[in-house]
């Protein structure tokens, strides 16, 4: 794609209880250039940044499910807490992120200056989160 002269788009999180925010997200990240990669925080990332209990879905089944997504060309894993070393080795043009960040907040900022990338924050539908999912399943499981 890039040799071609496209543009690569990277996105990343956990994917964990994907919801219709993901796939939102998603959808406009890919909007944005010609190739989506979407980089995937590992099982043992996941908990570590979550806590025990998480994933609730494995890594292979995370990364099944958004393979199966017709906006994402590809899927990256990685194991540490952020995408910073998979983001040197794609080096993509444009890093997208939830709304829920803000520009200064983003570890992967100055990174992305190494190779003049830009990193673009989209918004995130309210209400949608894999967090709230589980609290309102654990709720009606009561």
């Amino acid at each position: 794609v890039r040799a071609a002269g496209g543009t690569v788009v990277a996105a990343g999180g956990c994917f964990d209880l994907l919801h219709a925010g993901h796939v939102g997200l998603l959808q406009a990240a890919r909007r944005i250039g010609d190739c989506l990669v979407v980089c995937v925080n590992s099982d043992a990332s996941v908990r570590r940044r979550k806590g025990d209990g998480r994933p609730v879905n494995p890594l292979a089944d995370r990364t099944r499910v958004l393979r199966a997504l017709a906006c994402v060309d590809a899927v990256a894993v990685f194991d540490e807490d952020t995408p910073e070393r998979l983001l040197s080795e794609l080096r993509p043009d444009v890093w997208v992120k939830g709304g829920d960040y803000a520009g200064a907040d983003l570890p992967e900022a100055a990174l992305l200056d190494e190779w003049g990338g830009q990193a673009v924050l989209l918004p995130y539908l309210d209400g949608h989160s894999s967090t709230a999912l589980m609290a309102r399943a654990a709720e009606g499981a009561r």
